[in-house]
């Protein structure tokens, strides 16, 4: 029996009820309902769940799906553009003209567009890129094993074999017998990101996302549209290699539906992390200008999320950004990115929540453990509130070293994979060159990357850093 994953109507329903809760919205009427008629809650951690149900608790879930939709909320958490800009009295000075059509669907004003271009600090060099690549493949790659895991399960997993605090992949030599069989590692990765058997970077999402936007770039400029982003998807990026908000947008395209709409029909998932691991080569095209940074990634996550989800992206983006532009520190960094994201938002406060806390903890468990109380009783691991705060934390700590960085995203828990690989992002492109991350990180990876984004199976990560240094210097 097929049961695909992140579609079921059955499933998507519990995710709606509690993304209704966080958002403002009242849906205890639509919950009882569907308690009433046997509905069961969405899966914790898998995207299906094992059995199918009656094709009346089906329609059912559709159709209360969409009464969801349509209950008003009480906050102000906007996701058209301009209503963003408009909130956030801190917005960078205006991104460098020339980079919206004039059709643009992004949201800029007019006004905008005809900003003359301007320096905005230094451009990275090739080399600064090529460790920015390589940041986040390690990163993703540390991750990808313990994915799913609980916080507990990922430190004694750790300690088992000396890990602990987090310094290296992990391993499964050690490792007791009992306690893989009560904490196995990720079905989908044990055999490809153990140290034991790595050889070179296996696909992973994180990873074909950047892929995709080196190839917006290359085919639409920085003037791409929503649209654009819809249409290279259908072209280049199989349906089976998305997840979540990207997998519901995908299908919603597929039967009609039209960007921006594709967010929001039917997609409990788009507040959660997707847009965020789309949003690097944003900034790191953009150096020195999180404001255009910051648009560019709400045109790319506007196919796919709303309010927090996308303000995660741009958060993500300003902050590279101000990284590629080479004058300033990690908090520097994260400071610009505050800049973009509304100031009442639920993300821009569990942000600042998390700095303050790695500012004033030694210990970065203490930080970790104040996070999960907060946001793990009503939050799914993949939500991208919890997980940006948990990156900002990381690199707060940590000072933006590399290891540091990566290992603090990691050992944090939740979506693993997509915190290392973009704290891996940014510390990789603070430290501007890849002889600068040490060796036992990035030997294994080999040069290579896998991935099902035609045209890309096997190429370098200098060849990478190559090819995201000519969009960043495109006019």
């Amino acid at each position: 029996m097929l049961r695909l994953t992140w579609v079921q109507p059955e499933d998507l329903l519990g995710h709606e009820i509690r993304q209704a809760r966080q958002d403002g919205r009242e849906p205890g009427a639509v919950a009882a309902r569907w308690k009433a008629a046997g509905g069961a809650d969405a899966p914790d951690r898998a995207g299906a769940s094992p059995d199918r149900v009656s094709r009346y608790l089906r329609q059912l879930a559709e159709d209360l799906l969409d009464e969801l939709a349509d209950l008003p909320s009480r906050l102000n958490e906007p996701t058209d553009l301009a209503a963003i800009k408009a909130l956030c009295p801190e917005w960078p000075n205006a991104h460098r003209g020339g980079r919206c059509r004039p059709s643009c669907d992004c949201g800029c004003d007019v006004a905008d567009r005809a900003v003359p271009r301007a320096p905005y600090g230094a451009l990275p060099t090739p080399r600064a890129y090529h460790a920015a690549w390589l940041g986040r493949a390690v990163g993703c790659l540390l991750g990808k094993p313990v994915e799913k895991l609980p916080l507990h399960a990922i430190r004694e997993l750790a300690q088992a074999t000396g890990n602990w605090p987090l310094n290296h992949y992990f391993t499964a030599h050690g490792v007791p017998d009992d306690l893989l069989a009560a904490h196995p590692w990720n079905r989908r990765s044990a055999g490809t990101s153990l140290v034991e058997n790595i050889d070179g970077m296996p696909e992973d999402d994180d990873l074909n996302y950047p892929l995709l936007n080196l190839l917006l770039l290359q085919r639409h400029t920085r003037g791409f549209t929503t649209s654009d982003v819809a249409a290279l998807w259908l072209d280049e990026l199989p349906a089976g290699r998305t997840f979540t908000a990207e997998r519901i947008a995908y299908r919603n395209l597929l039967t009609g539906v039209e960007p921006p709409h594709t967010a929001r029909h039917r997609n409990p998932f788009r507040e959660w992390i997707g847009a965020l691991i789309r949003a690097d080569v944003h900034g790191w095209t953009n150096p020195g200008d999180p404001a255009a940074a910051a648009e560019q990634a709400h045109r790319d996550a506007a196919l796919t999320h709303t309010a927090n989800g996308v303000y995660a992206a741009m958060f993500t983006a300003a902050t590279i950004a101000t990284a590629a532009g080479g004058t300033h520190d990690v908090h520097a960094c994260l400071r610009s990115g505050r800049t973009v994201i509304p100031p009442r938002s639920r993300l821009a406060q569990a942000i600042d929540q998390a700095i303050r806390l790695a500012e004033t903890h030694e210990d970065f468990e203490t930080v970790v453990a104040e996070l999960h109380r907060t946001h793990s009783p009503t939050h799914h691991w993949v939500h991208a509130i919890p997980n940006t705060a948990l990156i900002a934390a990381a690199l707060t700590h940590a000072d933006g070293d590399f290891t540091g960085s990566v290992c603090r995203a990691v050992s944090g828990g939740w979506d693993t994979d997509s915190n290392g690989a973009t704290a891996g992002s940014v510390a990789g492109l603070l430290a501007g060159d890849p002889d600068a991350l040490p060796d036992r990180w990035t030997t294994p990876l080999k040069n290579r990357l896998a991935t099902s984004v035609a045209g890309f199976d096997g190429t370098g990560f200098d060849t990478l850093a190559h090819l995201t240094h000519l969009e960043a210097t495109r006019p």
